[in-house]
C-alpha cells in the first residue's frame, strides 16, 4: 500500500501543480515550500536563507574550504556543537532528515529535494517523474516570470542544478528511470496526470487488500 508520493519534475512541467492536486484529492500533506519552511524552523535560520540554498550545491571553493572555515570558527572561541554553517550541504542534510521522517509518518506528497532517493527502498513510496515538451515548459515559465526574463535559460539552468543536486548528494542520475515507478508527460493534462497517480495508489491498495483477504 502506498502512503507516500514523491514527485520529481522538470521546471515548467507543472509537476508542482500536479503534486498539489494529488495531495488535495487524497487529503494528504503537501511538502514543497512547507518542507523548506520546516528546514528553516529546524535549523533556526531565516526562510529566505533556506530558499537560497534549496536544491542546490555549493561552489567547489566552498566545498574545498568548508572544513577550514569550521576550524577557524572553533579556533576563534566557538564551541564545536555551536558552529553551524548553513549552506547547500546543510540544507540538503536537514531536508534528508525531514523527508525520512515524513516518509515514516506517511500520507504526504513530497516534491523534489531527492525524496525519490531518500525513500527509494520504502515499499510504501510511489515515485513519479513529471516531464513535458520543451516548448510547453518554456511557455509555462515565461507566463510565470514575465517578459523581462529569458525563460529558456532559466529552464535549462534550473534543470541542470537539479540534476547536479541529485548526482552530488545521492550519486544518482536525475532522470534514471529505475528511480521511478512512473515517468509521465504532463502534456496529457495536469488533472489527467494527477488522476493516473491516484489511480496507481488505489490499484496498489486494492491489490494489497485482495492478497491479505
Amino acid at each position: 500500500m502506498f502512503r507516500v508520493v514523491t514527485v520529481e519534475r522538470e521546471l515548467g512541467s507543472g509537476g508542482g501543480v500536479i503534486a498539489q492536486s494529488v495531495a488535495e484529492q487524497l487529503g494528504w500533506k503537501l511538502l514543497d515550500r512547507k518542507l523548506i519552511a520546516a528546514v528553516a524552523q529546524t535549523a533556526q535560520v531565516k526562510l529566505e536563507t533556506a530558499f537560497r540554498f534549496d536544491e542546490s550545491i555549493d561552489s567547489w571553493w566552498h566545498r574545498f574550504n568548508r572544513g577550514g572555515l569550521w576550524a577557524a570558527a572553533v579556533e576563534a572561541g566557538a564551541r564545536p556543537d555551536d558552529v553551524q554553517f548553513f549552506d547547500s550541504a546543510t540544507m540538503a542534510s536537514f531536508a534528508h532528515e525531514l523527508i525520512a521522517r515524513a516518509g515514516a509518518e506517511g500520507h504526504c506528497v513530497i516534491v523534489g529535494r531527492g525524496a525519490q532517493c531518500v525513500l527509494q527502498d520504502s515499499p510504501e513510496a510511489l515515485h513519479v517523474f513529471v516531464f513535458a515538451p520543451w516548448a510547453e515548459r518554456v511557455r509555462r515559465v515565461q507566463r510565470r516570470v514575465g517578459r523581462n526574463e529569458d525563460a529558456a535559460d532559466l529552464v535549462r539552468l534550473t534543470d541542470g542544478i537539479r540534476a547536479q543536486y541529485i548526482r552530488w548528494h545521492f550519486g544518482c542520475d536525475w532522470k534514471d528511470p529505475h528511480l521511478y515507478h512512473m515517468m509521465i508527460n504532463s502534456q496529457l493534462g495536469d488533472e489527467n496526470v494527477a488522476r493516473q497517480i491516484i489511480g496507481a495508489i488505489e490499484t496498489r491498495e486494492t491489490t494489497t487488500l485482495v492478497r491479505s483477504a
